[in-house]
């Protein structure tokens, strides 16, 4: 990575759910500043700004990262993924979100996101996932409304969908 002047700003261009962006930035600019503040995406919540607490996980190229300990330059030619970008339609929710929503797996939501991007990925990645690796996951994020069970119990119904042949899975309709 170039050497960057504290002084200026600099032109960062990534993809974000999918569609190119670019932002300009100091280098000290936090991840979640340029998301929130810069480009709309408002569901990257920001709770503790030390990277405990969850809230503002997103995807860089895949990986689940903590937006408040990442700099906004460090999205340069990244594919960056936030909730937002998780549904596969604005009019839908995806299978986890689906289940997160009969499960109410949610309360207040300010920890939701951070743990929809968690479980998104490791669902992809651990298909027939047992209770405590789940439990695992989102040990990572802190949430202080449910008491973690109907996460768990929503996480599980989504891996069991998922595993189903992809043809009988259907984006759920979001009633606003």
């Amino acid at each position: 990575m170039p050497r960057l002047s504290a002084a200026t700003r600099h032109r960062i261009g990534f993809t974000l759910n999918g569609k190119p962006v670019s932002i300009e930035a100091e280098p000290r600019l936090l991840a979640t500043d340029a998301l929130r503040h810069g480009l709309g995406a408002t569901g990257t919540h920001v709770g503790c700004e030390h990277g405990v607490c969850g809230a503002c996980t997103i995807l860089i190229d895949g990986v689940p990262a903590r937006a408040c300990l990442t700099l906004a330059v460090q999205l340069e030619g990244r594919q960056v993924t936030t909730v937002e970008g998780l549904a596969p339609a604005q009019d839908r929710l995806s299978v986890l979100q689906a289940a997160f929503r009969r499960h109410h797996a949610l309360q207040c939501g300010f920890c939701t996101a951070g743990i929809l991007v968690s479980l998104e990925t490791f669902l992809r990645e651990q298909p027939e996932p047992s209770e405590q690796e789940l439990r695992e996951v989102v040990g990572g994020h802190l949430c202080r409304c449910t008491g973690y069970t109907p996460i768990i119990a929503a996480a599980r119904e989504a891996a069991a969908l998922l595993r189903r042949p992809s043809q009988t899975i259907t984006a759920e309709p979001l009633d606003v």
